[in-house]
């Protein structure tokens, strides 16, 4: 374990280093095996994990364990990749270790696509493309304030919004901006972590069907065809 901590850490270095050796890293633990169980449901949290800090992490828009569990054409796909990655080395070209580097290629390469897979899947489930307009049409009708729908846009499109800014976005005076600004935290359409801290965007269960179609029914959802890895 000291030495998978050495050798990923070099990996902090350089960002595509950082995406590569989340997949590595998942197999590797699991094949050093620490623990007498769980195994598995560490590396998944090892993965998730690594995706944040490599920032590409989902926060809880996209999954690496749903699409570990799915598969890109099968749920057997999950074990039956670790276990070609489990395979010895191939002669002296295939590595330096005992097991064989081509068998890592390919399973990194099929994670990867695993990962793009879900963040499609997603992106169609949510409809992030359309959602500034579903927001600012939800805001439009059950908040009194014409201002209102400018500002959640506007958090909605920079990902946060520091406090003092938001006459600039509405184009008022700081009290009129501070009593919309606190009207949409108080209604739970925005939050942040203190009362002085940037506020970020929210999304209210009871509106839920109105932000996101269809992500909590059974209605059928146009959904891309997941992408296929290139090795054979």
């Amino acid at each position: 374990m000291e030495y998978f901590q050495k050798r990923f850490a070099m990996a902090e270095k350089q960002a595509s280093l950082r995406i590569i050796a989340i997949a590595s890293a998942h197999h590797r633990l699991n094949y050093i095996h620490p623990f007498p169980d769980g195994n598995g449901r560490v590396s998944r949290l090892m993965s998730h994990a690594m995706a944040l800090k490599a920032g590409i992490g989902g926060n809880g828009l996209w999954s690496i364990s749903r699409g570990l569990a799915r598969g890109l054409k099968d749920r057997g796909e999950y074990k039956r990749m670790m276990d070609h990655a489990d395979s010895p080395r191939k002669g002296d070209r295939d590595g330096r270790g005992n097991l064989s580097e081509s068998a890592l290629k390919d399973f990194v390469e099929w994670f990867l696509t695993v990962a793009l897979d879900q963040v499609r899947f997603s992106t169609a489930m949510f409809d992030l493309g359309r959602l500034d307009a579903r927001y600012r049409a939800l805001i439009k009708d059950v908040v009194d304030d014409k201002r209102a729908p400018d500002l959640v846009a506007a958090v909605l499109r920079h990902g946060r919004l520091p406090r003092g800014e938001a006459n600039f976005v509405l184009k008022t005076s700081e009290r009129t901006a501070r009593n919309t600004l606190s009207d949409l935290v108080e209604r739970g359409f925005l939050k942040s972590d203190t009362p002085k801290a940037p506020v970020r965007i929210a999304f209210p269960l009871d509106f839920r069907e109105r932000l996101f179609p269809n992500l909590f029914t059974d209605a059928e959802v146009n959904v891309p065809e997941p992408p296929s890895p290139s090795f054979k």
